[in-house]
C-alpha cells in the first residue's frame, strides 16, 4: 500500500509526461515528532523509516527510490545539475536547487516552512526544483535555477513554476533584519510586508515575494498553492510552529518533480 499524500498544481499537472507532487506529512511510517512522512535524511529520525517514506513518495510518482535525488540544503543560491548517472542517496551536493534534462530522474527538496518551488519547460524536457527560504529568495536562488535550466536548453518564456505549501504571511512574523535585507535589494518590495502585531515586527509574504520574483524573471506562468504550513499541523511540518512550542526535533515534507522515463 502506498498512501503518501501529495498536492499537485493544475498548470504543472497539464504538462505531458510530467510528474510532480508537494507531499504532506501524511502517509509515512515515522513516529513521534517525525510522524509520519518525514523525508529528511539529515535529521534524527530513524534512517530506515525515512528511506521507506522516500520510497513511498517516489512510488507515488511512479518511480523507484533510486530515481529520487536530494541535496544538502544550506540556504544559498547554488544550483546543481543532475546528470544521467545522478548520485547516491544522501550524497547530494551542498546546494539549494537542482535541474536536469534526463527523464526518470526526480528532483526532490525538503522544507518545513520555506517555499518549495518546482519548475518545468515541457517542450525542452528540462525541469528544476528549488528550496527558497527568505534569504535564498532575496539572494536569487529562483533566478539562478532559471539560468541553469536555460543552460540545458530551456526557455524561460516557456517555463511554468509552482510554489508549494509554505509559511503564509499571516503566520510569518519577522524582525527588522529580514525586512532591511529585502528592502536593501528593492525598496518597492515593502509591499510584501504588513504591519505586525508587535512593535518593530512585520508579517512577510514569502510566497507572494517568490511569485513576484519569478514573474519579473519573465516566465510563462506562476502557480501558488496558497497553503500555510504553520496553520495546518495535521498536514505539514513547520519550523516556526516547532520554535513557538519551545523547540525539539522536527520532520520535513518533500516536494518532487520528474519527467516520466
Amino acid at each position: 500500500m502506498n498512501d503518501a499524500e501529495f498536492l499537485a498544481t493544475p498548470a504543472l499537472g497539464a504538462v505531458t509526461g510530467l510528474r510532480h507532487g508537494f507531499f504532506t506529512r501524511r502517509g509515512g511510517v515515522s513516529e513521534g515528532p517525525w510522524a509520519a512522512l518525514n523525508c529528511s535524511l539529515s535529521g534524527q529520525d530513524d534512517r530506515e523509516r525515512v528511506r521507506e517514506n522516500r520510497r513511498r513518495a517516489a512510488g507515488a510518482l511512479g518511480l523507484d527510490l533510486p530515481a529520487l535525488h536530494g541535496l544538502t540544503q544550506v540556504h544559498g543560491i547554488v544550483v546543481a545539475e543532475v546528470e544521467e548517472a545522478g548520485w547516491l542517496e544522501g550524497q547530494g551536493p551542498r546546494a539549494d536547487a537542482m535541474v536536469t534534462r534526463w527523464p526518470g530522474i526526480a528532483l526532490g527538496i525538503v522544507t518545513a516552512d520555506c517555499a518549495p518551488v518546482l519548475f518545468a519547460d515541457g517542450e525542452a524536457g528540462v525541469i528544476g526544483a528549488a528550496h527558497a527560504g527568505w534569504r535564498g529568495a532575496v539572494d536569487g536562488v529562483l533566478e539562478a535555477t532559471l539560468a541553469a535550466m536555460e543552460r540545458l536548453g530551456a526557455r524561460r518564456a516557456r517555463v511554468i513554476a509552482a510554489i508549494g505549501p509554505c509559511i503564509a504571511q499571516t503566520s510569518y512574523e519577522v524582525g527588522p533584519d529580514l525586512r532591511e535585507a529585502v528592502l536593501a535589494r528593492d525598496p518597492a518590495d515593502a509591499r510584501f510586508f504588513a504591519a505586525g502585531r508587535r512593535e518593530e515586527r512585520w508579517q512577510f509574504d514569502l510566497p507572494g515575494y517568490c511569485a513576484a520574483r519569478l514573474a519579473a524573471a519573465g516566465i510563462a506562468a506562476v502557480e501558488v498553492a496558497g497553503v500555510d504550513t504553520l496553520a495546518e499541523e495535521a498536514r505539514f511540518f513547520s519550523h516556526r510552529r516547532r520554535t513557538l512550542a519551545g523547540g525539539g526535533p522536527i520532520g520535513h515534507q518533500l516536494s518532487a518533480i520528474a519527467v516520466a522515463p
